[in-house]
């Protein structure tokens, strides 16, 4: 399901780029979505994301995530450098504004994918910031995606599982919902959404 809006006009923020946000609870499949998008669409660059937690067995600084200290962080947080940013089990996670103002002037189609409590921050400081989240077919099928996984205990399937449910309610927040119950076809429709724009 592709929830369409009226106005399918090109928004933009001060130059020509396009700023999207995805998002999803975890295990919907956001990532793999996002991956395949930068892939077939020309011209779009990813915003990576800053985090003070440790990188994990074969992340990159820089291409997964930017690592940096907590100090470092909270100097950012001080001088009004993050678009958006949180506290998650003791770890902080931000958003660049200088990146995205820079990329966003430029002309530069970024995509974001951050959680719905990022996305509201980044819509106040970017109101044209078009926003798609990624559902599940049903917690059900979630729960079977994250138990499959087999990175996460039970005691942390449930807490993800009932983060899924909180989020999945605000879901209505984003002007394009995309139900990932076929890969394919829900890569196709998250193309289609984003070419509305550009």
């Amino acid at each position: 399901m592709n929830k369409q809006i009226e106005d399918q006009s090109c928004a933009h923020y001060k130059g020509n780029g396009n700023l999207f946000i995805v998002s999803a609870p975890s295990g919907a499949g956001k990532t793999t979505l996002c991956r395949e998008v930068l892939k077939q669409i020309k011209g779009m660059e990813y915003s990576v994301s800053y985090t003070t937690r440790m990188p994990r067995k074969g992340e990159e600084n820089k291409i997964d995530y930017y690592f940096i200290t907590k100090e470092a962080f909270k100097e950012k947080i001080k001088s009004g450098k993050w678009a958006e940013w949180a506290e998650v089990y003791g770890n902080f996670y931000g958003t660049s504004a200088e990146f995205l103002d820079a990329r966003l002037t430029a002309g530069i189609n970024l995509l974001l994918d951050i959680d719905v409590q990022g996305t509201i921050q980044i819509k106040k400081k970017y109101p044209d910031s078009i926003t798609i989240f990624i559902m599940p077919p049903s917690l059900e099928t979630l729960r079977t995606r994250l138990e499959s996984r087999g990175t996460d205990n039970q005691h942390t399937i449930e807490m993800r599982l009932a983060i899924a449910e909180k989020e999945m309610k605000k879901k209505d927040l984003y002007r394009h919902i995309i139900i990932n119950d076929n890969l394919s076809t829900a890569v196709s429709e998250l193309i289609r959404a984003i070419k509305i724009y550009c």
